[in-house]
């Protein structure tokens, strides 16, 4: 074994080893801290080329240059005595190289290697103010307090690298998440109660167009042709897996496909069906207008940013051509046409706020200019009832446009304006629980949430065989029903939300 290994080259305490001009590393660079030291009573050992010339670290005289007639470590080599000179360390003796090693007077420390990887070169740490450098982890092994160097004599305290740490997961506007999360709460009410005004006092397809359109923008940092197969492939797989079950169950009811079927695989138009399975795709106009969207908008947010005012004005321009100029062919194109011109402002509204235009426009400008579309939509619906039978406006385009339009710039205005983030929401367990589960399952909630309420329907019916349910369940009211609906949503998500890790390439849970 060499000297090296057995670390008696090694430095010891606090890691102070000579300088370029001093020869005894042996004194001075190992003589501090309770880690292991050499005296020089006996001597040098062989492996060390030079001798100690004149060092006379505890008051000792020179050693005169002697040749050693045996191996190092067979016998003891006579010692001389020390001038009495206190010290605070007893001496012990090396059986194995009969050299005097300094032994802490309370109790000995186990020796540690030295670090293989520890590089010999390096500079002592001089200055304790300084930066330290990469922090060590505290589970690592170390070798600061037990004595152990280089063989150099440098005496430096190696330091591992920190391990590496995954990335921090991006936070979450809880503002957004919020908006979210009441826009679907509102569809599966609108759907129950059947509210006319529900879409006024929150215009919730509006609101999810322009989140969406928020976050495209966002994603088109990176090449838009890896975008756009992202958000195809995010929204299909759900799409799929729910598509099963409609399209099994209108075959069951005598419904007779056509070619039109590939809009149940791609649904860039409205995907076809019978009148039996109406009511559980009918809402699939949101997804073949998003995915409309997906595709332009590399295009639209390339036009956007030439001049981002005035084309965020004109995008309401469509709507109104298709309103009071042509009407666009009645086919699966008109419909996408009347559908895309109706949020195309919203879908821009999320370009203007990723990009901070709302921001820099004047406060007064935008609250004028929001509530001035917000006025023009409802007077359109109200005058316009005898056209359409209703002040709905999921039933009159061009009022739900203008409405949608000052009602989302008003929410995206306040966000940017006043900086709201909803961060207060995550003291609250519960509610925040919620819109995370609603946010990482919104795909599976819009779209078995019609077949939920479908089912709640008869579900009801068998409730009315019970005596008890009949005399203590309010079964003849709407409320009910909703309740029902969404603990059939919750068993949906349940059974039917890993789709959507698995299509965001996440490990599939019950729930997020």
């Amino acid at each position: 074994m060499s000297w090296e290994q057995q670390g008696f080259g090694q430095g010891s305490g606090q890691g102070h080893g000579p300088g370029p001009d001093q020869r005894d590393g042996y004194g001075q660079g190992y003589g501090h801290g309770p880690g292991q030291q050499y005296s020089h009573e006996y001597g040098q050992p062989p492996s060390y080329p030079h001798a100690y010339d004149g060092y006379d670290g505890y008051g000792q005289q020179p050693y005169p240059q002697q040749p050693y007639p045996q191996q190092y470590g067979q016998q003891p080599y006579p010692q001389q005595p020390y001038p009495q000179q206190p010290h605070p360390q007893e001496y012990a003796q090396n059986a194995e190289y009969g050299q005097g090693v300094a032994v802490d007077q309370t109790a000995p420390l186990p020796a540690v290697d030295a670090d293989p990887n520890a590089d010999p070169n390096a500079a002592p740490n001089a200055d304790a103010d300084a930066d330290p450098g990469p922090v060590r982890d505290p589970e690592a092994p170390t070798t600061a307090g037990t004595g152990t160097g280089t063989g150099t004599g440098t005496g430096k305290v190696t330091e591992e690298p920190p391990p590496r740490s995954k990335p921090a997961a991006p936070q979450r506007d809880r503002y957004f998440d919020t908006l979210r999360a009441l826009a679907l709460i509102r569809v599966v009410a609108y759907h129950t109660f059947g509210w006319a005004w529900a879409g006024m006092v929150f215009p919730s397809m509006g609101i999810m167009f322009g989140l969406a359109g928020t976050l495209m923008a966002k994603s088109l940092e990176r090449p838009a042709l890896k975008v756009v197969k992202s958000r195809f492939r995010r929204l299909l797989p759900p799409f799929w897996f729910w598509g099963v079950f409609v399209v099994l169950a209108m075959l069951i009811h005598d419904w007779m496909p056509g070619w039109e079927i590939v809009y149940w695989v791609v649904p860039l138009g409205d995907p076809p069906g019978n009148a039996w399975g109406e009511q559980a795709w009918e809402i699939l106009w949101y997804l073949r207008t998003y995915l409309w969207f997906v595709l332009l908008s590399p295009l639209l947010l390339r036009l956007f940013r030439l001049a981002p005012v005035p084309v965020l004005a004109l995008s309401l321009a469509p709507i109104l051509v298709l309103t009071f100029v042509w009407a666009g062919p009645d086919n699966r194109v008109g419909t996408a046409m009347w559908d895309l011109s109706t949020y195309l402002f919203c879908w821009m509204l999320g370009f203007a706020h990723r990009d901070g235009v709302l921001q820099r426009m004047k406060p007064a400008l935008v609250v004028v200019m929001s509530l001035a579309a917000i006025a023009f939509g409802g007077w359109y619906a109200f005058t316009h009832q005898a056209e359409f039978g209703t002040y709905d406006l999921d039933e009159d385009p061009l009022a739900q446009a203008f409405w949608s339009a000052g009602f989302v710039m008003l929410l995206m205005w306040a966000k940017a304006h006043f900086g709201i983030d909803f961060a207060w929401l995550t003291r609250f367990r519960r509610t925040n629980r919620i819109v995370t589960v609603f946010n990482a399952r919104a795909v599976t909630i819009y779209l078995w949430h019609e077949i939920a309420l479908i089912l709640a329907v008869p579900l009801i019916d068998r409730f009315w065989d019970v005596p008890a349910f009949e005399k203590y369940l309010p079964l003849e009211s709407q409320w009910f029903m909703f309740g029902v609906g969404w603990l059939l949503i919750a068993l949906f998500v349940l059974v039917c939300g890993w789709v959507e890790d698995v299509a965001a390439r996440k490990k599939p849970r019950l729930l997020p």
